[in-house]
């Protein structure tokens, strides 16, 4: 069983979150991925966020599984013999650095293909061509100018960014399927060629209901929002709290031990074609037959009261019961899951999505491992490497450097 990439060779020029995150899933896939790091300093997050003194943080460990380490300096003459040498054995360049630093390096997108023509340069970029292209971007920043955070948060609130990485892991997700189409172009045009994600348009293509929401604005109120029939809307797509936007309602109720647990709640949608099975489940068979209830119109005006009503009865379960219940009655509902429960599930560890890895100088760590899963190609995960830890390997094999070489750059600095 081979690996989906194997003999892809990635020059991996990324560091924090977007970037790796891209590179990591094609090492997942096989991708022989060789990540270039400052000598003595390597990518930033290895020392931030440590929770054990010395030793590289979960922030790094978890972004880099399956890489081979490589510390360079491409300014210096040798790191530039290096670094072109790089370029001519690798399939891909990926990149997330500040707008216009590996031009500053000396290796434009111009000097790159004559080296190699067959390369694909890959970016992460905040902003596309426009007044904010060389504006730096951070995850809550692209929230924020890709459309998330105006949608997200209470009815009456002020925006909110959301816990999931939508602008950091959501752009090197983006990376990855625009990688991996310029592998398969190159197959027929034997051509590389330059491959750019946006942050605020990777999670602006996260946001697209929203978009399709604004648009429906103009023909009247959008009746699926908790807004419907009594709010008022204004002239943009309004934050909905908790509700669900997909013309189901649907709600967070709390369940039994909410007092005390801040994650003891359920999300419960009443889907028209289920809802005779979750009247009659919280006691209001009554429902049924009377018109003030009967139908998913009729229902709308009183959303909050039914929510209520529901959640009178999930007050009396833990949140596990109440999926236990309603699962089996066609009821869409879900626990509203802690990372301490996540961490501890055993499903998720069987399947390879939560993996327990031992790395030499922190012990082991949990880690998520590769969501995308393929029948003949298994994922393994590797622990990431310590910095430049493959540096004469890579030099060696890949490059065909002999010691003499390696040894010269190393007294320049460049590795």
């Amino acid at each position: 069983m081979g690996k989906a990439l194997e003999g892809v060779r990635i020059l991996d020029m990324t560091h924090v979150q977007s970037g790796p995150t891209g590179t990591q899933i094609l090492a997942w896939l096989g991708a022989d991925v060789i990540k270039v790091e400052r000598p003595g300093k390597g990518d930033a997050t290895r020392g931030q966020l440590r929770d054990i003194p010395e030793v590289d943080s979960l922030y790094f460990t978890m972004l880099n599984h399956n890489k081979r380490s490589v510390t360079l300096n491409p300014k210096i003459e040798a790191g530039k013999k290096i670094f072109t040498r790089l370029i001519e054995e690798c399939d891909v360049l990926a990149e997330n650095f500040a707008p216009g630093a590996i031009d500053r390096m000396g290796f434009p997108w111009e000097k790159i293909q004559e080296i190699n023509p067959r390369i694909i340069y890959a970016s992460v970029k905040g902003f596309g061509p426009g007044p904010y292209e060389d504006c730096k971007v951070y995850e809550n920043i692209a929230q924020c100018t890709g459309g998330a955070a105006s949608t997200t948060g209470e009815i009456d609130g002020f925006p909110m960014v959301t816990g999931a990485q939508i602008g950091d892991s959501g752009t090197g997700i983006h990376l990855v399927a625009g990688i991996l189409a310029a592998l398969l172009h190159r197959e027929k045009s034997g051509k590389g060629q330059r491959v750019v994600c946006a942050m605020q348009d990777a999670v602006l293509n996260l946001c697209r209901v929203k978009l399709r929401d604004q648009q429906r604005l103009a023909h009247g109120p959008l009746t699926e929002f908790p807004q419907y029939p009594n709010g008022t809307f204004g002239d943009a797509v309004p934050r909905a709290g908790n509700a669900s936007g997909g013309g189901q309602p649907g709600w967070i109720v709390k369940c039994k031990g909410w007092e005390t647990d801040p994650d003891a709640y359920a999300y419960v949608i009443t889907q028209a074609a289920s809802f005779a099975e979750l009247a009659k489940v919280i006691g209001h068979e009554d429902w049924l037959e009377d018109p003030e209830w009967n139908t998913p119109k009729a229902r709308l005006g009183k959303l909050d009261t039914m929510f209520d009503e529901i959640e009178k009865w999930t007050m009396t379960k833990d949140k596990l019961e109440v999926m236990n219940i309603l699962n089996p009655l066609n009821v869409p509902c879900g626990p509203i899951l802690s990372m301490k429960e996540i961490a501890e599930e055993p499903s998720l560890r069987a399947t390879g999505t939560i993996v327990e890895v031992d790395h030499p100088e922190r012990g082991k760590y949990l880690t998520v491992g590769n969501p995308i899963k393929l029948s003949a190609s298994p994922s393994d995960v590797v622990r990431s490497p310590l910095l430049g830890e493959h540096t004469e390997e890579v030099l060696k094999t890949v490059l065909g450097l002999d010691d003499d070489e390696i040894k010269e750059a190393r007294e320049q600095g460049a590795i």
